[in-house]
């Protein structure tokens, strides 16, 4: 049930929404949105619900361990525990063929027949559940919140429907208080709609338009590929990838605040950046934080020695592209991050900051790009044929596929949405109207304002009828991080 579908926005979200703001206590509206979490879930894949809720009880048993417990050693112990089941269960789930894969090409080079690989399906959203489940141990041993007194709310922190399947990444210490205590209001519900409508807009309006050239231009073999071609294929992948997931963060924020949660920002405007470091501080942020927090800082951060601190960026950055997915191509991507990271730590940082900001800009945009080559290529043989025709070294033959067969009118307005969208825009809109109502008679300030909330609330109408329409005379194209 995708949050972009039809099914979601007008039946399923409504009357979650109308029940719970029916309802009395936030302990029956906990109750009542789990319960509408669990359907969430089952709708897509019921077959592995209840092996996420027997180990969602697994944690809440070692949570109540760690915080009951004043023995560091057994405190210890069940943090172990937590970590080796939790870590175990995804990599049973997303690594096995990649690791019955790639050791079966060790064997091949021996000469002996290769294993059979399991090809296990891949639970939906594991990935985040994961992560969730260790925030709720770790914080509970670091004591930033007491664990839950009631599984159901460790249920619900894991389950919770806006931000299960991609994110953002919840933390336990972020999340426990609100579920014993939150406010529902009109301002933060109304902030809820509009986040949620505008990540909608960017979602079908802007990531499934570009996605059709993307998809089509990455599937293209090498000798239809024209460098030109190339070019514009990066530049929808570049711009899906954002707008979809940003759009999925923005409809998970907004629907939080509409049950009186507030999750945390994860996306900051990242191709303004000026640097690799910049737009990891941007982009995924509650993944990149999660992996501060909870790896890089243990590790030993950047309080040891140079050489330490960059051999840290790197084993974070190969486990962040493995997180992606059991795939050469994430490792690479990983690492290549990883690698850039490091290099910004040594004096190339000193150069890099003697540079204009427009070439600053460019080196950040262009070193991100061409790892989304490597992220969105099906193997590495596609990655490097793209990137090798990018820079011209490869030629595509009279078999080559045209430029104006992609660039549509609709594809280039999307294109053109999102390069302006892409820049906090509606921020310095929304700034320089302020000033401007403060420099006008104090008369006129409160018709201003009411003009300015009106002319709002059309502008949000009219964007979910656009989508609506788009959505009903649209096809089905699910988020790309449902599948990490």
């Amino acid at each position: 049930m995708l949050f972009s579908s039809p099914i979601f926005i007008f039946l399923f979200l409504p009357v979650v929404l109308t029940v719970y703001l029916l309802l009395p206590h936030v302990k029956v509206r906990n109750i009542w949105l789990l319960l509408m979490s669990l359907v969430f879930y089952a709708w897509g894949e019921i077959g592995f619900i209840f092996l996420l809720l027997a180990s969602t009880a697994m944690n809440y048993v070692l949570g109540l361990w760690v915080d009951r417990s004043q023995n560091i050693t057994s405190r210890k112990l069940a943090v172990t525990a937590a970590v080796i089941v939790n870590i175990g269960l995804l990599a049973f789930f997303k690594y096995a063929d990649f690791a019955v894969g790639t050791f079966n090409s060790l064997l091949d080079l021996a000469g002996i027949a290769p294993l059979k690989a399991p090809h296990l399906l891949l639970p939906i959203g594991i990935s985040f559940f994961t992560f969730h489940a260790l925030s709720y141990v770790i914080d509970i041993y670091r004591r930033k919140w007491k664990a839950a007194a009631d599984p159901k709310d460790v249920a619900l922190y894991i389950f919770f429907f806006p931000q299960m399947i991609a994110g953002p990444i919840l933390r336990w210490s972020a999340i426990g208080p609100q579920l014993a205590e939150r406010v529902v209001n009109f301002d933060k519900f109304a902030e809820g709609v509009r986040r949620f409508i505008g990540g909608l807009a960017k979602k079908v309006l802007i990531a499934n338009t570009v996605a059709v050239p993307a998809d089509q231009i990455f599937a293209l073999p090498a000798n239809e590929l024209s460098s030109l071609l190339a070019w514009f294929g990066l530049l929808c992948y570049t711009l899906q990838i954002y707008f979809d997931f940003s759009g999925y963060s923005d409809m998970a924020i907004g629907m939080g605040k509409m049950f009186g949660f507030t999750f945390m920002e994860n996306f900051n405007f990242p191709y303004v950046s000026e640097s690799v470091r910049e737009f990891w501080r941007r982009w995924h942020i509650s993944l990149s934080t999660w992996f501060r927090d909870y790896l890089y800082i243990p590790l030993g951060g950047n309080r040891v020695s140079e050489l330490r601190t960059c051999l840290n960026l790197i084993v974070v950055f190969f486990l962040c592209g493995l997180w992606h997915g059991a795939s050469l191509t994430f490792v690479i991507w990983g690492l290549y991050h990883g690698l850039f990271l490091a290099l910004e730590r040594t004096r190339f940082s000193k150069l890099l900051a003697k540079f204009p900001r427009p070439l600053r800009h460019a080196y950040a945009i262009l070193v991100v790009m061409m790892g989304w080559v490597v992220f969105r290529a099906d193997s590495f043989t596609a990655a490097k044929n793209f990137l090798t025709t990018l820079v011209g070294v490869a030629n595509a033959t009279a078999a080559q596929s045209y430029l104006q067969h992609y660039a549509t009118v609709q594809t280039m307005t999307a294109i053109g949405l999102g390069v302006l969208f892409s820049v906090p825009m509606w921020n310095w809109i929304i700034t320089w109207c302020a000033r401007l109502s403060q420099k006008a008679p104090a008369a006129w300030r409160q018709t201003i304002q009411t003009s300015g909330t009106a002319i709002e609330i059309l502008l949000i109408v009219a964007l979910l009828a656009i989508t609506s329409a788009w959505l009903a005379s649209g096809t089905h194209n699910p988020f790309l991080y449902f599948r990490f």
